[in-house]
């Protein structure tokens, strides 16, 4: 312990070692010596969430040009290198102790020998630079949900972004108990030019679950580098398995019902089905976009937003379709745009954003240009497609006035989504808990488009919306989720939503606003006001109350044409999803828990039944009331 106070002592200013021994866990002292002792800065700051401390962290990323000031004074522009514009899921590997393994579908590596690479990699990359190191905390403070996490980083673009993002925890932490569990963040952007990572052949992220810390080198893209976003997700999911709770991919907001009525619903989408557009829809309240805690109390299941900011994706966020957000980024609320186009003017602009081409201006490629082409030839385009917004959500006009609540809001139900041209219908519940779990949660595919690498239309495996995140075995995470169910006294119902559905001419059947009406008979079925009818795949709404939602939400006629052409049951291509789910688990998941396949199997039984009476595509008037 002296060593790591002598090695703080000799390399802090007087008031900066201060500011640190004012936390009096000796945790934190050797992490903070550690890091240095490895990264080698030239100075250390300490924030200690002062006003004037979070606005030294924002001064000096415009200093040192990682982020250039806009033409409005609140705003700034990150760009990420020409090859370091999204999370590197190759490079993301979980350090493994010996005789431990994560499964097939998870990268790792020993962990021994990982950490002497990430060492390596780390040793000196903070030559020349200053070490910022900051404390916040994941849900709200002093809570049950709250995980106290230390970010240590030599960006102070990184270090902004959680400030904006993440609730302050620096007072926090000198109240903390000695025993509470701590995540550990260690990031070095590495080599700069411009202010910009260039060595990103070589970035990799570290995930070493046994000691709670992850590292992260030679990189920018807040994806890599903004430990407490989806790197902490792997980590909290480790935790919520020793503790027996849940740590998802989930949005949180509350659905207005009659009379003042609001209704809690999580929902796990995957990038581009809607996840963000759905916690913000009008005359709703969000409460959080992207991560979810939630834990058993007293019965119930109780759930808070990790984060209190949105780091989204821009990219068709338009005035028409995204008012509340259209209006936030053009207010004086403090913003970072990532990735995005700069005009001469000095104003942000990106893809789909309803507005003409832009003629010129500055983007990540530099100076850009209409035909501008990169070194294989192929055109830039003058914002990329996953140019980002990063605020904080005290802003939103409808903001829920449960984000820091301490107890969480209890769930009335949970959500999923995925981009489906041709199998789910708009808006399904479950059967019951495990079948929802099983044929929604754990079935949960999403097709690729032109917006991603590779061909459009191919069904990508999507479990829970939370694949890329999952750090144990995908079998137990799935029984984990069987297992909550049971622990429960009031069950949160299950939904599957799809806003994707194509029509024999190849148009979508539902319009942008349709979501509207499926989160408010969702809402209606929690709390016993609507009826259902059961298919073999699930309840869906029938007709009558859809009409009456869609008159008095969105001021148009629902048709019984649109209802049944909508929610017909197409059993040839439910039954080809149920094997290609089953084919999934049985091949490439041996932990699988034996309910999927007494579910799925169920399932189809159901559909062949209903195939031997109706054919193949079955009216929704076909099926009695539940």
């Amino acid at each position: 312990m002296r060593e790591a106070i002598s090695i703080l002592e000799s390399t802090l200013t007087d008031a900066n070692f201060r500011k640190l021994l004012a936390i009096t866990d000796r945790r934190v002292h050797r992490f903070v010596a550690d890091a240095i002792e490895l990264c080698r800065p030239m100075k250390v700051f300490v924030c200690d969430d002062s006003k004037m401390d979070t606005e030294y962290i924002r001064r000096t990323a415009i200093a040192r040009n990682e982020e250039t000031p806009l033409a409005n004074p609140y705003h700034t522009v990150h760009f990420d290198g020409f090859y370091d514009q999204a999370r590197d899921k190759e490079r993301t590997v979980y350090l493994v102790p010996e005789g431990e393994s994560l499964g097939q579908h998870l990268p790792q590596m020993d962990r021994k020998k990982g950490l002497e690479i990430t060492r390596n990699r780390l040793n000196g990359s903070m030559d020349n630079k200053k070490m910022v190191v900051r404390f916040f905390c994941l849900g709200p403070l002093d809570s049950p949900f709250s995980i106290p996490v230390v970010q240590i980083t030599d960006s102070f673009y990184v270090a902004h972004s959680e400030d904006l993002l993440y609730r302050r925890g620096y007072d926090y932490f000198r109240r903390l108990p000695d025993e509470k569990e701590i995540f550990w963040m260690l990031h070095s952007s590495g080599k700069l030019m411009l202010g910009t990572s260039i060595d990103w052949e070589n970035r990799g992220v570290a995930i070493d679950y046994k000691e709670n810390t992850v590292y992260s080198y030679n990189t920018q893209y807040a994806g890599n580098t903004l430990g407490l976003k989806k790197l902490a997700l792997r980590l909290a999911i480790r935790k919520a398995d020793r503790e027996n709770w849940l740590a998802e991919h989930m949005f949180l907001m509350a659905v207005k019902g009659p009379s003042g009525r609001k209704t809690y619903l999580t929902g796990a989408f995957p990038s581009g089905c809607g996840k963000t557009s759905t916690s913000m829809t009008r005359g709703n309240n969000i409460v959080g976009d992207d991560i979810t805690y939630i834990r058993e109390v007293d019965g119930k299941a109780r759930a808070v937003n990790v984060e209190r900011g949105i780091f989204g994706i821009i990219r068709s966020v338009t005035q028409k379709d995204d008012p509340l957000i259209w209006d936030l980024l053009h207010s004086r609320r403090p913003a970072i745009f990532t990735n995005v186009l700069i005009t001469e003017d000095e104003n942000p602009r990106w893809l789909d954003d309803d507005q003409p081409v832009p003629k010129g201006g500055t983007n990540y490629s530099g100076e850009w240009f209409p035909g501008k082409v990169n070194r294989d030839g192929e055109e830039i385009p003058y914002a990329h497609k996953n140019a980002r917004y990063t605020i904080g959500l005290d802003g939103f006009p409808n903001l829920d006035g449960s984000l820091d609540d301490p107890r969480g809001v209890e769930i009335g139900g949970i959500i999923y989504g995925g981009r489906d041209m041709d199998t789910w219908v708009p808006v399904q519940e479950s059967l019951d808990w495990a079948h929802g779990v099983v044929t929604m949660g754990a079935s949960l595919e999403s097709e690729s488009t032109a917006a991603t690498l590779g061909p459009s239309g191919v069904r990508k495996f999507q479990p829970f919306s939370n694949m890329d995140f999952i750090s144990i075995p995908l079998g137990k995470y799935i029984q984990n989720h069987l297992d909550f169910g049971l622990r429960l006294s009031a069950v949160p119902k299950v939904f599957a939503v799809n806003y994707f559905l194509l029509g024999p001419d190849g148009y979508y059947l539902n319009r942008k606003d349709a979501k509207i009406a499926w989160l408010q008979w969702m809402e209606a079925r929690i709390n016993g006001d609507a009826e259902a009818i059961a298919t073999p795949t699930g309840l869906i709404p029938t007709h009558a109350d859809l009409e009456t939602i869609f008159r008095e939400k969105l001021d148009r006629d629902y048709t019984l044409e649109s209802y049944e052409e909508q929610f017909k049951l197409r059993i040839p291509e439910q039954l080809e999803k149920t094997e290609r789910i089953a084919g999934i688990y049985r091949d490439t998941v041996p932990d699988s828990p034996r309910a999927i396949f007494d579910i799925l199997d169920a399932q189809k039984a159901r559909l062949e039944e209903a195939r031997t009476e109706f054919g193949d595509y079955v009216s929704p008037l076909s099926f009695s009331r539940s």
